[in-house]
């Protein structure tokens, strides 16, 4: 599942190419998964708006739309009101891709929506497992708080009288959203705590070198646009490379880089988990 790094990688490459777009129209298919907001109303809130901004928000991509109060208004007469702000939140899933493409262009098996822009591209929703959602709405909070922009105290604050796994409490988007799989393994190593740890356990100090960790492994993996390790591509269709820096993460049985101790994979609720037993305590 596409984590922080690569869905802000993949924003900021839909935001240079869409951003000041108008969607002329959409198709959706006929799978109801993938639609967490009634068809309807995604067709509503995106026909005849303008991209006016595309970010990430945790694992969401958000793209805020406007539209001029009088585009549209002899068919929405006869149809329904349409909101003239609204957002459109695609959360990728899987393995969910977001692709600006040419329209002579082939038109993928697993194609969940298109979008028809005006400047003559389009703008496909690709997911073959359908774990994807596409939804609209007037003010989305993803719930959580953004892993860059927090400090200290709330960091400690938010850990405080956990009895889960710190590994697990890395995980919780309700309390730190973003942070997935690859990158709480590796900000843990970095600190040399390990993921079975209770969260209530790990001292103030320990907790201020892993939310460094946190933002360092983090900022690291958007400047190499993030990691390729299944079916990941940014939206101009290219791999990151940040798996090429991976220390821990994937590398069961292998030399830990720092010690040599081979790398051990555990499961921690469902979720795979790697660490060094000897770097990591």
């Amino acid at each position: 599942m596409p984590e922080l790094p690569e869905v802000e990688t993949i924003a900021r490459g839909l935001a240079k190419r869409v951003t000041g777009d108008v969607v002329e129209s959409v198709w959706l298919g006929q799978k109801k998964e993938p639609l967490k907001s009634p068809a309807s109303e995604i067709v509503a809130a995106l026909e005849q708006s303008r991209v006016a901004a595309v970010r990430r928000m945790g694992k969401h991509i958000v793209f805020d739309l406007e539209r001029d109060q009088n585009v549209g208004r002899l068919a929405e007469a006869t149809v329904r009101p349409r909101q003239l702000n609204a957002q459109w939140i695609v959360h990728l899933g899987m393995t969910g891709r977001l692709q600006v493409c040419e329209p002579q262009e082939e038109v993928e098996k697993h194609t969940h929506a298109i979008l028809r822009l005006a400047s003559g591209r389009e703008l496909r929703f690709v997911d073959p497992r359908r774990f994807g959602r596409l939804s609209v709405s007037a003010n989305f909070d993803a719930g959580g708080i953004e892993p860059l922009d927090i400090d200290l105290d709330s960091f400690v604050a938010m850990f405080h009288g956990r009895k889960t796994p710190i590994k697990s409490a890395l995980l919780n988007q309700k309390l730190l959203r973003g942070v997935g799989n690859i990158y709480a393994d590796e900000s843990l190593f970095r600190t040399g705590i390990r993921p079975r740890r209770r969260a209530s356990s790990i001292t103030r100090e320990q907790l201020g070198k892993l939310i460094v960790a946190v933002k360092e492994v983090l900022k690291e993996a958007i400047a190499l646009g993030g990691s390729s390790i299944s079916d990941y591509v940014d939206a101009d269709g290219e791999e990151g490379f940040f798996q090429l820096q991976h220390r821990v993460y994937g590398r069961e049985a292998e030399p830990c880089l720092v010690c040599k101790t081979p790398i051990k994979r555990i499961v921690i609720a469902g979720r795979s988990s790697h660490y060094c037993p000897n770097c990591q305590r």
